[in-house]
């Protein structure tokens, strides 16, 4: 349910309508707005009789069940889109964010390279595994603790903020201490217990679609992060498993519109993955302005060839300027498109 408090309600009141609230069994979850406070409620029991109390509090100006089984990461909860504040950057707003950087970390030259020519070409978040989920065992599996350290240190040069993947719950803390956003990949996008953990932590989270999972499955996944305390996520698509070869997986480009419809949290498209050939990447990043996403998550490596991971999907840092360079027409338009949807939402 949602029940939104009349403009001006008072704390009294809104304390009043969350103790009804729990009393019928139910766990509040509010978002104070610009004018006024909407109040989430979830759990089981009688919605009818909580619903037609609630109608009648002091305060209350609407009281309405929500229809879609993910909650909080709704339109209906939270009509207006969200803005996660990373760094300086707002993820969500007027603004494309460009994340950049290699798949593994490997060495401080390479990180340091790769972070300078990511900067220098408009990126505002620093891409980096230091824990590497590979398929093989006998794969490079990252620098864990060293690599998160060449981060910070590539964030104290450039001044870019730090996306990173945690694979364990036992690792969050750890992560955590150095990352400014926190991913989720897709291999753990259904890891439960492990979004649980990081619905705990203060850091925003970058949630990736799982490579067989649906846009329902993926805000599912959403919700658990929101439900356990972390309102601060950004979906990803990545590409998703299918009958075809000629990529590395299948770009979904039609999720982006779809997710834009269903939720307020920012999205964000990864073509490095859901093309797996570098030369597909550009062309994929212009579809991802042209249908309404918030920003680019790109693999870039100063020597793709010597790549311990995922080279032939890897940008060079050339290539990379070019790209952002043959983004800007695009991204004027993308700009004023935003602009005007935001005026739009105020009238």
């Amino acid at each position: 349910m949602i029940i939104s408090m009349k403009k001006g309600a008072t704390k009294e009141q809104i304390e009043h309508v969350c103790e009804r609230i729990r009393e019928f069994g139910y766990k509040v979850h509010s978002i104070e707005g610009e004018e006024r406070v909407v109040i989430g409620v979830v759990g089981v029991g009688d919605v009818t009789a909580c619903l037609e109390s609630l109608e009648a509090a002091p305060g209350v100006e609407s009281a309405v069940r929500i229809s879609s089984p993910y909650k909080f990461v709704s339109r209906e909860f939270k009509p207006e889109r969200s803005r996660i504040r990373i760094n300086g950057a707002e993820i969500g707003g007027g603004e494309f964010i460009v994340m950049a950087g290699p798949c593994s970390v490997e060495s401080e030259r390479q990180i340091l390279e790769a972070a300078r020519a990511a900067a220098s070409a408009g990126a505002k978040v620093l891409r980096g595994g230091a824990f590497k989920p590979r398929t093989s065992p006998y794969d490079f599996q990252g620098l864990e603790r060293e690599g998160l350290e060449l981060l910070a240190r590539a964030r104290e040069e450039t001044g870019l903020a730090i996306v990173t993947e945690v694979l364990s719950e036992q690792d969050t803390d750890l992560v955590a201490e150095y990352a400014d956003i926190l991913q989720i990949g897709a291999r753990n996008m259904q890891n439960y217990a492990l979004l649980k953990r990081l619905g705990k932590c203060s850091k925003p989270v970058l949630l990736k679609r799982g490579m067989s999972s649906t846009v329902k499955e993926l805000l599912m996944s959403a919700e658990y992060l929101t439900a356990h305390g972390n309102p601060n996520v950004i979906l990803c698509e990545r590409g998703i498993r299918t009958f075809e070869t000629a990529t590395r997986n299948t770009c979904d480009i039609s999720a982006v519109a779809v997710l834009n419809e269903l939720t307020h949290l920012p999205v964000i498209l990864d073509p490095s993955h859901a093309a797996g050939k570098r030369s597909l990447v550009p062309a994929l990043s212009r579809a991802a302005v042209a249908v309404g996403a918030d920003g680019l998550i790109v693999e870039i490596h100063p020597q793709p060839e010597k790549a311990l991971s995922d080279g032939a999907q890897s940008l060079t840092l050339p290539q990379f300027s070019a790209m952002m360079d043959d983004l800007k027409p695009y991204l004027r338009l993308w700009k004023a498109a935003r602009a005007a949807a935001a005026t739009v939402a105020t009238q």
